[in-house]
């Protein structure tokens, strides 16, 4: 039996949101409503979907920023719902990584027929890359990207949480160089401040358990005055 299509609607509208998961589940999708944009990345960093629904204008954080977020983490499709009809939004939206735009009011049957367009994309495109996400880089480190689980010379590493979440987004935009307060950002939800040394302080730690010293990195390189990045030579 297959399992159910999962869709993720980010929403913070009661009514707009009731009416989508009500149409939704009845066309038999599994349905999950999350009303703020951190509650919407929260939920989305704890389960497995396969395309998630945005509205632009949301509390704490916006669709913008959501998408943006998701899009840096996972190649699921996302499509922006929103009142906001100027083509600035619309090209901002598509520009950070949205996959599709529908304003509002919208119709129920035009809704699904996108949906349905997006996941038999999504679809195909997992087939043809298959669902093996282990990478085995130079130096004995290997990633599992699915499990979340790290070896160094066949011996697994005991990460922090951040530790294993810095890891795995650097490791998955090889050679883009991050600045310290993308990395806050995105890794701990909450905006940078001047002094913060909580990334600096990870990167170390996490530096220590790869065994990799910063003056003749093997994985994370220092870019000094920008940030770091991931330079681990991938070779199956």
């Amino acid at each position: 039996m297959d399992a159910p299509v999962k869709i993720l609607i980010v929403e913070d509208d009661r009514e707009i949101a009731r009416i989508m998961m009500d149409h939704l589940r009845k066309a038999g999708y599994f349905v999950t409503w999350a009303t703020t944009g951190k509650e919407g990345w929260e939920d989305f960093k704890l389960d497995s979907y396969d395309l998630v629904l945005v509205d632009l204008m949301l509390p704490e954080m916006d669709g913008f920023l959501l998408c943006k977020t998701i899009r840096l983490e996972s190649d699921v499709p996302v499509l922006i719902i929103s009142a906001k009809q100027e083509d600035e939004s619309k090209i901002k939206g598509l520009d950070i990584g949205a996959d599709d735009y529908l304003t509002k009011p919208f119709c129920l049957a035009e809704l699904t027929a996108r949906i349905q367009s997006h996941l038999r994309r999504y679809h195909r495109y997992l087939q043809q890359h298959g669902s093996d996400q282990r990478t085995v880089y130079a130096h004995g480190l290997l990633i599992d990207f699915s499990t979340k689980i790290v070896f160094l010379h066949g011996e697994q590493l005991l990460l922090t949480a951040k530790e294993l979440e810095l890891l795995l987004f650097l490791a998955k935009h090889p050679f883009r160089t991050f600045a310290k307060a993308e990395l806050y950002e995105h890794i701990w939800q909450q905006n940078a401040v001047d002094g913060n040394n909580t990334v600096t302080v990870h990167i170390k730690g996490l530096r220590s358990k790869l065994k990799d010293e910063s003056r003749s990195a093997r994985f994370i390189q220092t870019v000094w005055g920008e940030g770091y990045r991931f330079i681990g030579e991938a070779i199956s």
